[in-house]
């Protein structure tokens, strides 16, 4: 690989997908973030109607046209601010200090315009784990402070998985389908209102994660109160490329969540042993959730009580912009 000066540019649609890819495979294999890739995975994920392509996604080639860098910026507000997360891809044979300090040099300019076009604070904040001493550095050396921590937590499915018992009168089903993408949205939204930097949810955001292919609606779970209201949900998903990449059957209980007047009475837990069993059912091994280490509601101690152990723990860094 050429050491010759790189240079940035836009994302320029599909025919950059293959590169991309290729780059963040060539990472994961070093790294073992669980941050592969793959072209039809990437398109799903820049489809989704919060990512702005044009300008939130840039890629730094050498003077042969190879891809050695790539920035990927998700504004996410909130209430008061535009609370970020970049991540970033760095080809291992990359000059060593080259090319971060130019991504999050970017990030900070593409965030400083945002923040005038929304009219609000913004923060860029990089989740690092544990064990990227490297970039731990890097970033302390930018700036940044650690401002929350957050764990990757795994299950043995082989294990005893308790049946869910529901509260009386309440209901477990599978979402119906598109129709539903209002009431599971103000429900989201009703059950994160209380977590740390609270990212609204909307229609479209749903009906984007319902179109995406590796969705199943098998694994799509709402518990419905008497009065037919949506009281709490558990999405698990299963990537059969990730698994392929891992050589692991691993499935992901990608987001639960109790409606805020719902909670305490065994909602919760009965949706997750539910998804649980679901994911074995479909032939997986293990399970795997992130969860932060403070989260209000006592997600972690959930996760502790059935079963999930700590893998990995992970920082999240941030700076004022």
């Amino acid at each position: 690989m050429t050491t010759a000066t790189v240079t940035a540019r836009s994302y320029m649609g599909e025919t950059d997908l293959p590169a991309i890819a290729g780059l963040q495979n060539t990472c994961e294999a070093v790294d073992k973030l669980n941050m592969g890739s793959s072209v039809g995975e990437l398109r799903a994920e820049f489809g989704d109607p919060r990512l702005d392509t044009t300008r939130d996604l840039r890629l730094w080639e050498d003077a042969d046209g190879s891809l050695v860098g790539f920035g990927q910026l998700w504004i996410l507000q909130s209430a008061n601010e535009l609370d970020t997360r970049l991540f970033m891809w760095i080809h291992p044979e990359s000059p060593d200090g080259e090319s971060e300090p130019q991504i999050i040099a970017w990030a900070v300019e593409r965030l400083r315009e945002a923040a005038r076009e929304f009219g609000k604070a913004a923060r860029l904040g990089i989740q690092v784990r544990e064990d990227q001493a490297d970039r731990l550095v890097l970033l302390r050396d930018q700036g940044f402070t650690i401002v929350r921590y957050s764990f990757t937590m795994t299950r043995s499915l082989a294990e005893p998985i308790a049946a869910p018992r529901l509260p009386e009168g309440f209901t477990l089903r599978e979402v119906a389908g598109a129709h539903e993408a209002d009431a599971w949205a103000e429900m989201f939204n009703l059950s994160f209102i209380d977590h740390p930097n609270h990212h609204p949810m909307n229609t479209e955001q749903v009906h984007h994660y319902l179109n995406e292919p590796i969705y199943r609606q098998d694994l799509n779970l709402i518990a419905v109160a008497p009065d037919g209201t949506f009281a709490g949900f558990c999405w698990a998903l299963i990537n059969p490329e990730q698994n392929a990449r891992s050589g692991r059957s691993m499935g992901e209980i990608e987001i639960l969540g109790t409606r805020r007047g719902f909670r305490k009475i065994g909602l919760g837990r009965a949706l997750l042993l539910e998804g649980l069993h679901r994911l074995k059912q479909a032939g997986m091994e293990a399970a795997r959730l992130n969860v932060v280490a403070n989260n209000p509601t006592g997600a972690l101690q959930l996760y502790e009580s059935v079963g999930f152990c700590p893998a990995h723990t992970w920082m999240l860094h941030a700076k004022d912009v």
